[in-house]
C-alpha cells in the first residue's frame, strides 16, 4: 500500500475519495459531451473552494442536474431554482446555480456550432490533440495555460461565467486534454478507458 501512495501524485493525499478519482478518473480522455457537461458544472461549482468539497457532494450535483443533462438543466425554472437553494447535496449558491442553468444553455449553442462540446474544446490545442506534460514535482505543474487561457476567453466573449483560464486549466486537466500526471505516477502512462457519467464516486 506504502508503494502505491508513493507512485500517486502527491496531491492525490489518503482520502478514499480523492485517491480513486485520482486514480480511476482524473487525466482520463473523455470525448463524451455528457460527461464534459458534468465537469464543466462541477468545475465551476468548485469556484472558491476546494475540489474535495465539490466531490463529495457530487451525487447532489448529479441529483439537482438532472443526471447532467444539458437540455434538462437549460430548462429550470425559477421554481426549481428556489427548490435548489434549499437542497443541501449542492452548494447553494444562487450565482452558481444560476450560472450553471445559463451555461446550459451556452454550451448547447456550442454543440450546434462545432457539433460537439468535445470538438470545440480540442479547436484549441496544437493539431487538435490533448497535451502531455512531463512534470516531476507539483510546483511545476502551472495554474492555467495558454490553451486554458484563449478557451476561457472565447467562452467568456459567449457569456459563459465562473470559467476563467484557472478554472479552465482544471477542466482540461480532469478530461484528459492536458495530462499532468507526475512523473512516476503510475497513472502517467495515461489509462486509456474513457470516463463515464455511470461512474460513482
Amino acid at each position: 500500500m506504502e508503494d502505491l501512495i508513493n507512485a500517486r501524485c502527491g496531491w492525490a493525499g489518503t482520502d478514499e475519495l480523492y485517491t480513486k478519482y485520482h486514480d480511476e478518473e482524473w487525466g482520463r480522455p473523455v470525448t463524451d459531451d455528457k460527461a464534459l457537461f458534468e465537469f464543466l458544472v462541477l468545475e465551476s461549482a468548485q469556484a472558491g473552494l476546494s475540489w474535495i468539497t465539490i466531490l463529495r457532494k457530487r451525487e447532489g450535483y448529479r441529483k439537482a442536474f438532472h443526471g447532467f443533462d444539458a437540455e434538462q438543466v437549460a430548462r429550470i425554472t425559477p421554481e426549481e431554482v428556489e427548490q435548489l437553494m434549499r437542497f443541501d447535496g449542492i452548494i447553494r449558491n444562487r450565482r452558481k446555480i444560476l450560472c450553471t442553468i445559463d451555461n446550459a444553455k451556452l454550451f448547447l449553442a456550442i454543440q450546434q456550432e462545432f457539433g460537439s462540446f468535445y470538438e470545440y474544446t480540442l479547436s484549441f490545442f496544437p493539431d487538435r490533440r490533448p497535451i502531455v506534460n512531463h512534470f516531476e514535482t507539483l510546483n511545476r505543474i502551472p495554474a492555467k495555460s495558454p490553451e486554458s487561457e484563449a478557451m476561457s476567453r472565447d467562452m467568456k466573449k459567449r457569456g459563459f461565467r465562473f470559467f476563467g483560464p484557472t478554472i479552465c486549466y482544471a477542466f482540461l486537466q480532469a478530461t484528459g486534454f492536458v495530462n499532468d500526471h507526475l512523473e512516476g505516477c503510475f497513472c502517467k502512462a495515461g489509462p486509456t478507458k474513457p470516463h463515464t457519467t455511470d461512474a460513482k464516486f
